[in-house]
């Protein structure tokens, strides 16, 4: 299944594939992702212990301080960032964050269309997103 990218926040050179993270819970970076450890922190939250290095980090928007642009800063410095960042509204926070740490980010509507475990594919220069089950 191919996803049109609606917004290109922060560009790659190239293809970027990888497994991807997936969650409708909206993510806090300032104490709700451990930049030493690259996992979600955030007691309640759906992703819950689960790591988010290396990983394409699917969500709908950020929420909290705008310190967790720096948190994402961060995980970029530690090793643990994500290979990707995908949200559905590509709010301030985040952008700054991906941007400063150069971490790709794009727009998408993704709700229904991907969830965690699939290998997703992103080719900014065609403007798609590919969803392999």
């Amino acid at each position: 299944m191919k996803i049109k990218i609606n917004k290109i926040i922060n560009k790659s050179s190239g293809e970027i594939e990888g497994k991807a993270v997936v969650t409708t819970d909206a993510i806090s970076f300032l104490g709700g992702v451990d930049p030493k450890t690259g996992t979600v922190c955030e007691e309640g939250h759906e992703l819950y212990e689960e790591s988010i290095k290396n990983k394409i980090l699917i969500f709908p928007r950020g929420k909290g301080s705008t310190v967790g642009s720096y948190v994402i800063y961060a995980l970029k410095k530690e090793g643990n960032a994500p290979l990707a960042i995908i949200n559905a509204e590509a709010e301030p926070i985040v952008s700054v964050g991906a941007i400063i740490s150069d971490i790709p980010m794009f727009e998408v509507d993704f709700e229904g269309k991907v969830k965690t475990g699939d290998w997703v594919k992103i080719n900014a220069d065609e403007r798609e997103v590919e969803v392999v089950e």
